[in-house]
């Protein structure tokens, strides 16, 4: 069943969203919510054919979009697509970084390469991202009014609250992002009302895909997509200004969970038993 926005539809109207990894996975579900209420989208990514898919996607449900080749990990093509954007639509109010690279390895088996790669993608595309656009996104920027600046959106993980199995290269990359997320809060936040906000997701594959669905019989619980979108149109909206370099976690409490080491049964038997054998010996007596 389809999730009804708790939103007005033209919350974003006049409002214009840049998004890397916007042309499938979460990226694409936040590039389409936008768009339906009310935002201009862009699209930057690495593959041509991806990029008009979700384009003729989302002008199919009437939404004003244009997919822009570009990597994240190069500077000139960062500069390149936020410049093709004010062209296109004069204005930049809303980044929202959802490009990341990963794949499952052990640490020992993870090459330097590898490892380099995904913190260029997640880390340093973010941080390029940001960067380049702060003349776009600050107060008094194209299109902006002196006194108000635009949002930055960093998608994130939790897998580096603890640890996780085969994911040390991701879990570096992401916390470095949740360090500029912050970083970027204080100083921009501060010096020209830009507003870095972020997402995080229940397992390895959200920054490249989707939340799962919730589970029905699972040991946990997790949110459909529409939720976390539901967070994106909140912080994007001027009810949302207060919020800023928050961790704002959308995993059905996942990240808070380890495995049951016994049945909840076993648990009640186990109680019971040491109960049982206390009141047979009785309680001890002092000595003082």
């Amino acid at each position: 069943m389809a999730m009804e926005s708790p939103f007005k539809a033209e919350i974003l109207k006049g409002k214009v969203a840049l998004l890397t990894g916007g042309g499938s996975g979460i990226g694409y579900e936040i590039s389409y919510q936008l768009g339906k209420h009310g935002a201009s989208i862009v699209i930057m990514g690495r593959r041509r054919n991806v990029l008009d898919s979700a384009v003729d996607s989302l002008r199919s449900h009437g939404i004003h979009a244009v997919g822009l080749e570009g990597d994240v990990r190069k500077r000139e093509d960062a500069i390149r697509v936020l410049e093709s954007t004010i062209k296109h639509f004069g204005r930049l109010d809303i980044l929202v970084n959802a490009a990341a690279g990963n794949f499952l390895v052990a640490a020992e088996d993870l090459t330097t390469n590898g490892f380099r790669t995904v913190i260029e993608i997640d880390s340093v595309g973010t941080f390029t991202m940001c960067h380049e656009a702060l003349k776009n996104l600050k107060k008094g920027g194209p299109g902006k009014h002196p006194s108000n600046g635009g949002t930055i959106i960093n998608i994130s993980v939790t897998m580096h609250y603890t640890a996780t199995w085969y994911q040390i290269h991701v879990s570096s990359a992401k916390a470095a992002v949740d360090s500029i997320t912050r970083s970027l809060a204080l100083e921009w936040g501060t010096d020209y009302d830009i507003r870095p906000s972020y997402k995080f997701g229940e397992k390895w594959d959200i920054a490249m895909a989707a939340l799962y669905l919730a589970s029905d019989a699972g040991t946990y619980q997790f949110p459909d997509i529409g939720i976390l979108v539901v967070m994106d149109l909140f912080v994007t909206h001027n009810v949302g200004k207060y919020v800023n370099g928050t961790t704002l976690v959308v995993d059905g409490g996942q990240w808070l969970s380890s495995p049951r080491d016994l049945p909840k049964e076993a648990v009640k038997q186990l109680s019971r038993a040491v109960e049982s054998r206390s009141r047979a010996v009785g309680v001890p007596k002092s000595k003082l």
